[in-house]
């Protein structure tokens, strides 16, 4: 059986101008530029630059169509025949770009090189080799990862060699073939381990007595060595102190990435854009954005005057009619991304001037012992905007300070209680962390529960655990392996 019903809904929904505003909001600096120029691409309507006559007259938009169907725009007189034609293409496409010489992007060249790869193969030239033995090693130098390491054992490499090659060969002939391609440049290159990198490295070299040391100790206690276990050593090796720090020593000078030289030099540069600049005049903060953030745009007027032709023809054709209501539509996109810009830039400098507010102590001293507990809440209930926009805003921008150029979002920590009961932020306590790690003793480093007594005595009590985690997030290892001789 059928039945009919009302129901009310409330639902909330956001308008294509809105989407389009917070696309923009979330883009950095280099990325905004390339939005901006696919717009200007797209959308012949919009130009860049300043607007040579005056600016336009916002009468197309609320006054466009008239009961008798013109359009009331006041413009010099155009016919709109000139506009018209039959080519799908329009004129500004088929320039190189709608730019002035002085916009031109310059970009800087980059040397051209050989890669890792082609610089061993370049090496296996001078040695005698037959077919096969070529073939073996040229695939084992492709094997070679950008650290200049093998990592596929040798009866992997051996399969591979019979399905894709189609060479069918023995595992001890890799290995004699491996032996050439080890004794390419650099030294430790085709290594199979860092055990293997390193000892190659030490065996080139002229031996002394602590190269002697080294060697062995890579041989006979390599486990020990990567566990710092010193004690071990000394009585293994029946040496003293010195000798072995002398040992060691050798080993440190090691490179454990032959490869990591090599490797990307090709690669273009990336550079960071700050979307912003804070500096301190006479013991104030000033914050700027950067100018590539504000660029001049305007609505075409050539456009407009199109529109006017077609108001003062007296035959208007289905064609015109059609083109006209295209040229509005690309009026309207070309208004509404100009006015998202400038919402872009408002929304930008209102959130990270809230940011440099909050954190004036910080970007006055640069001491990150002066950063206030701070959360997207706290800046969005700041300047009354959705913590969303405020996400936006700090996940991908950069400020330029006179401490360096940081992302926004390591400014945002969360609050712990100090004995005092006041708030600090987590990045406080990781900074003075970061420095009793540092004073510490290398012959004595001090233990997750040692450094929690110090931090207690300093007025933070955090357990062993937290300072574990917050040890690790600073990417410095357990005392053990923080030891030195």
């Amino acid at each position: 059986m059928l039945k009919q019903y009302l129901q009310f809904k409330l639902s909330q929904k956001l308008s294509p101008q809105q989407i389009q505003l917070m696309k923009l909001i979330q883009l950095p600096t280099q990325a905004f530029e390339q939005r901006l120029k696919q717009e200007l691409e797209e959308n012949p309507a919009l130009e860049a630059g300043k607007e040579e006559a005056e600016s336009l007259n916002d009468e197309f938009e609320d006054d466009f169509e008239r009961e008798d169907g013109t359009e009331d725009i006041n413009t010099e007189d155009i016919n709109i025949d000139d506009y018209l034609s039959d080519d799908e293409i329009p004129e500004y496409r088929t320039k190189a770009n709608n730019y002035s010489a002085d916009d031109e992007e310059k970009s800087v060249p980059y040397a051209a090189g050989i890669s890792f790869n082609q610089y061993l193969l370049s090496q296996l030239n001078t040695s005698y080799l037959n077919d096969e033995e070529w073939a073996i090693a040229e695939f084992l130098v492709g094997s070679v990862d950008e650290s200049g390491y093998i990592r596929r054992p040798l009866g992997d490499i051996l399969d591979d060699l019979a399905f894709t090659q189609n060479i069918y060969t023995e595992e001890k002939t890799i290995e004699k073939v491996l032996q050439i391609v080890q004794e390419l440049d650099p030294p430790g290159v085709a290594s199979r381990s860092l055990e293997e990198c390193l000892l190659i490295q030490l065996k080139r070299k002229e031996v002394t007595p602590s190269i002697e040391l080294a060697i062995a100790i890579l041989e006979k206690s390599f486990e020990q060595f990567t566990k710092k276990h010193y004690k071990k050593l000394i009585q293994k090796h029946n040496i003293s102190e010195e000798e072995l720090r002398e040992g060691i020593s050798e080993i440190e000078k090691l490179n454990p990435k032959p490869g990591g030289s090599y490797s990307g030099n090709n690669r273009i540069v990336e550079h960071v854009v700050p979307d912003f600049s804070i500096k301190i005049v006479e013991g104030e903060l000033e914050l700027t954005l950067n100018g590539r953030n504000a660029p001049e745009l305007h609505v075409s007027r050539e456009y407009n005057n199109m529109l006017k032709g077609y108001k003062d023809s007296k035959e208007k054709s289905k064609s015109q009619k059609d083109t006209v209501m295209f040229i509005k539509q690309k009026l309207d996109a070309a208004k509404w991304f100009i006015d998202a810009i400038r919402q872009r830039q408002q929304t930008l400098f209102i959130t990270m001037n809230a940011i440099m507010q909050y954190q004036k102590e910080y970007f006055l001293t640069g001491d990150e012992r002066n950063l206030r507990p701070m959360i997207l809440k706290d800046i969005a209930d700041k300047i009354d905007m959705d913590v969303s926009t405020v996400s936006r805003v700090a996940n991908s921008k950069y400020v330029d300070t006179p401490y360096g150029t940081k992302l926004i979002k390591v400014f945002f920590s969360e609050s712990m209680k100090n004995d005092q009961g006041e708030d600090v932020s987590t990045r406080e306590i990781k900074k003075i962390l970061e420095t009793v790690i540092k004073e510490e003793s290398k012959k004595k480093p001090l233990t997750d529960d040692k450094l929690a007594a110090i931090l207690k005595e300093k007025g933070y009590p955090i357990a062993r655990r937290t300072v574990a985690k917050y040890r690790e997030q600073l990417d410095i290892p357990v005392a053990r392996l923080r030891k030195q001789i």
